[in-house]
């Protein structure tokens, strides 16, 4: 049975791990939403409760103040009342003797007769805890109440005692309303008449005062919850504004990633037919032409031949040097597309020979300068390297007029970085942005920008310099070399 339940168990888990993966995943904009409204939220929610806590407080400062000066104004009236009736029988009680029953019995006529209010009453309990005087609640009168207390536990007949004998003093308990017969909270006011052992006394109902406390607080509550309803309102306002903040934001931004994207687009068709075009010229100017002296070189050995003239040979050694042209323009132009001297000997040896081939192509003077890296680039870093130098040679052929060229590979503490100088007449600028454009500087550009890179260039009416650097990131340990490779390289 424990083992049908464990399965019971990991089949109801594996379904709960199952559904919390296949929730779907925020996407870019949710997530830059909560990552901008949660600190706000959680920042909200915090003064919310300070603000709360702080309202609540002083509250209840403020009605515990007001409950206090409205109970001590019931404390004085009560011994305002209290010396009135102690001012009406004060000269029997001066002039009567310790067991003198008459004067007794006229003091307490006297306070039996002084009602004031509509519950307002005094009472008399001898310190035996009988009950002498009690005119609105004359089932009171001549029964012994020692140990009575309210409906709370606490002493009423016995505390009023004590304090009378103690010479007088303010108690409070619950007690029955006269004029409605409920239960009210009462705080009374004791005296001792010490010669007769009676304690006089008097109370009030405080109970406007506990409703007006209780109103008090009521309306504190609804204070704090208007409060509270505001900060919401304010949250939601301002939730709003980030959301349709967020919104013109990402509109703006997709529309510019989508120009972006549209216009690298563009610049990749543009590169892919200029690419396309170059070498369709160059199959056209040379394979092409070459080819076609090769086929005439044939066709004349061919009739040479039949007709047995001895120049057959001297034509057949023409076409073999056609064809050895050709399959050097094969070459060249495969070197161009994708040369393999960087794959196998790395970039500076790819470098120098395309310095090299452009020397002897264009009669530009070329140096080439490198040091021996102490760890190699990683492949992209080489091929972009590469692409840039080769973009940067075919500008300096076709607009530079450059007579001298300086090419500069080294390794550094910080990368990579490759220097290419000319003393051509520099690169025009576009008069409405005054900035250099061309789509070899923007493929350059963003071949450096694809490896984290920088592309600097200072031209002028004297020439141009273009540096790339590369950083350290793409700089290869010589634990991350292939084992089984051992040649040397310098890049």
């Amino acid at each position: 049975m424990f083992r049908a339940f464990d399965s019971v168990q990991k089949q109801f888990n594996e379904s709960i791990m199952r559904r919390l993966f296949s929730l779907p995943r925020l996407s870019y904009g949710q997530k830059l939403f909560l990552l901008a409204t949660l600190p706000l939220i959680l920042a909200v929610a915090a003064i919310s409760v300070l603000v709360e806590s702080q309202s609540r407080q002083l509250a209840e400062r403020e009605i515990r103040a007001l409950e206090t000066q409205l109970i001590e104004a019931k404390k004085a009236e009560l011994q305002n009342y209290l010396s009135i009736a102690r001012t009406a029988f004060v000269n029997i009680y001066g002039r009567a003797a310790p067991d003198d029953e008459e004067a007794k019995l006229a003091v307490t006529q006297i306070l039996s007769s002084m009602l004031y209010g509509q519950d307002g009453y005094f009472f008399v309990f001898d310190y035996d805890g009988n009950n002498l005087v009690s005119p609105r609640q004359t089932y009171l009168i001549g029964k012994n109440w020692r140990g009575l207390t309210d409906l709370h536990g606490t002493p009423v007949t016995d505390e009023l005692i004590k304090i009378a004998r103690t010479g007088g003093g303010y108690h409070a308990f619950d007690w029955t309303k006269p004029s409605t017969r409920e239960t009210a909270r009462m705080v009374t006011y004791v005296i001792g008449l010490q010669d007769w052992q009676w304690a006089v006394g008097t109370g009030i109902f405080i109970d406007d005062v506990i409703e007006t406390v209780a109103a008090s607080r009521a309306e504190v509550e609804a204070r704090v919850q208007r409060t509270s309803l505001y900060i919401l309102g304010i949250t939601f306002a301002a939730l709003l504004l980030v959301f349709m903040s967020g919104m013109v934001i990402t509109v703006r931004e997709r529309r510019l990633a989508d120009a972006k994207l549209k216009a690298l687009t563009q610049r990749v068709f543009d590169a892919q037919e200029e690419e396309r075009g170059r070498v369709a010229r160059e199959l056209h100017d040379g394979i092409s032409q070459l080819l076609v002296g090769v086929r005439y070189a044939l066709d004349s050995a061919r009739r040479r031949l039949a007709s047995g003239d001895d120049r057959a040979s001297e034509t057949l050694d023409k076409g073999i040097d056609h064809l050895s042209g050709a399959i050097q323009e094969v070459r060249r132009i495969s070197r161009d597309l994708r040369p393999g001297v960087l794959d196998d000997l790395g970039l500076g040896p790819a470098i120098k020979a395309l310095a090299e081939d452009f020397g002897a192509r264009t009669g530009i003077k070329t140096e080439l300068n490198t040091i021996v890296f102490h760890n190699r680039l990683d492949q992209d870093a080489k091929i972009a390297l590469y692409r840039i130098a080769q973009e940067a040679l075919t500008n300096i052929e076709r607009h530079a007029h450059a007579t001298e060229v300086t090419l500069n590979v080294r390794g550094h503490s910080k990368g990579a970085t490759l220097r290419i100088a000319d003393n051509g007449i520099g690169i025009p600028q576009n008069r409405e942005t005054n900035a250099r454009s061309g789509l070899g500087l923007r493929n350059m550009q963003e071949r450096v920008e694809q490896l984290d890179g920088t592309l600097r260039i200072f031209s002028s009416k004297t020439g141009t310099v273009i540096v790339a650097d590369v950083p350290l990131s793409h700089m290869l340990t010589p634990q991350q070399e292939n084992p089984n490779n051992t040649r040397k390289d310098s890049a």
